[in-house]
């Protein structure tokens, strides 16, 4: 069983920056590819940003592609997504999620999801 927390969200102006942090409980790191999501209100769950077991290969939606970067630190357990040039679309509660396999962009296909945090960007 994995538990996600993730903290970090926000109230930003557009063009400012955030970085979410999902900490993981239990040993994650070469065990769980890991992803970000988001869902904005009335909308379906997007792919984010997703990093693999080893924390070697990531990969991005093309909406966030060059704004934002996956990160995974294996000391402390902690997945980061450092979000840059914010803009309002970027609105939306953010989710990490973790699952047993290859990293994919199916939201279906994640195992483990934390609470979510609120990101919300200003014009």
């Amino acid at each position: 069983q994995v538990q996600l927390v993730e903290s970090g969200g926000g109230l930003v102006q557009a063009g400012g920056s955030l970085r979410l942090s999902c900490a993981a409980s239990g040993r994650t790191f070469g065990r769980y590819a890991m992803a970000w999501f988001r869902q904005a209100p009335g909308k379906e769950r997007d792919f984010v940003a997703a990093v693999t077991r080893s924390g070697s290969n990531t990969a991005y939606a093309s909406s966030v592609k060059g704004r934002c970067s996956i990160s995974s630190d294996s000391a402390e357990n902690t997945v980061y997504l450092q979000m840059n040039s914010l803009k309002p679309e970027d609105t939306a509660v953010y989710y990490c999620a973790a699952r047993a396999g290859a990293a994919v962009t199916v939201a279906r296909a994640y195992d483990y999801w934390g609470q979510g945090t609120q990101v919300t960007v200003s014009s």
